[in-house]
C-alpha cells in the first residue's frame, strides 16, 4: 500500500503558506482581476489567457511538479480564515557551491501593508536556510517600488546593487534593485582572519 505524501505547507502566526490547489482557482481569478491595476506595474505583462482556468490549471501542475522535484516552491499565502491572500515563490534553486535561491511576490490589494507578505518572507527564508540548507535567498524589485523595498529590508535583506534591463515589466526592460538575505551574514564585519 502506498503511503499518501503530505502536503506541502509552512505555517505562521496570521497565515500559512501552501501548494496552490485547483479549487483555488475561483478565489485567485478574482483576487487577480480585482488587483489588476494594483499589480500591473510591477510585472510582466500579462498574457491573454493569464485569468483563465486552463492557465491557472497548468500553474497548479508546475508548482507540484517543481516542489516535488526541490527546483521550486510556488505557494500561495492563506490566511487562517481560508482566505487567499496572494503568492510568493521560492525559485531557480542552485545546489552545490551555490546553494541559492530567487523570491518573487505578490499580495492583493487589500491585503497590502497589513504585514502578511513579511510573515510570509520570514517563514520561507527559515525554510529555505534551515530544511533546504541553502545559502542565500535572493530578491529583486523595481527601485520604485517602496513597498516591496521596505518588505525585503524588513525581512533581513540587504541591498547589494542594481542589475540593468533586470527583467521585462509591464511590457519594457526595467532596471531592478538587488537584495539578498543569507544564512550566516557576515557583511559589514571588519575581523579578518
Amino acid at each position: 500500500m502506498l503511503a499518501r505524501r503530505r502536503a506541502f505547507r509552512l505555517d505562521a502566526e496570521r497565515i500559512a503558506l501552501r501548494l496552490p490547489l485547483h479549487s483555488d482557482f475561483g478565489a485567485w481569478r478574482t483576487l487577480r482581476d480585482d488587483s489588476r491595476a494594483f499589480l500591473t506595474p510591477w510585472e510582466p505583462v500579462w498574457s491573454p489567457d493569464h485569468l483563465s482556468r486552463k492557465s491557472f490549471t497548468n500553474r497548479v501542475y508546475w508548482a507540484a511538479r517543481s516542489a516535488r522535484a526541490g527546483t521550486a516552491y510556488p505557494l500561495f499565502l492563506v490566511h487562517r480564515d481560508g482566505t487567499l491572500l496572494g503568492a510568493i515563490t521560492l525559485d531557480n534553486i542552485r545546489r552545490g557551491p551555490a546553494q541559492s535561491g530567487t523570491i518573487g511576490y505578490w499580495i492583493g490589494q487589500e491585503h497590502a501593508r497589513h504585514g502578511y507578505m513579511r510573515e510570509a518572507i520570514g517563514a520561507l527564508v527559515h525554510h529555505a536556510f534551515t530544511a533546504l540548507d541553502l545559502s542565500r535567498i535572493e530578491a529583486a524589485c523595481l527601485p520604485e517600488n517602496a513597498a516591496s523595498r521596505g518588505v525585503l529590508e524588513r525581512s533581513g535583506f540587504k541591498y547589494e546593487g542594481v542589475a540593468q534591463s533586470y527583467l521585462q515589466i509591464d511590457g519594457r526592460w526595467r532596471n531592478h534593485v538587488l537584495y539578498a538575505n543569507l544564512r550566516s551574514d557576515r557583511r559589514g564585519k571588519t575581523e579578518v582572519r
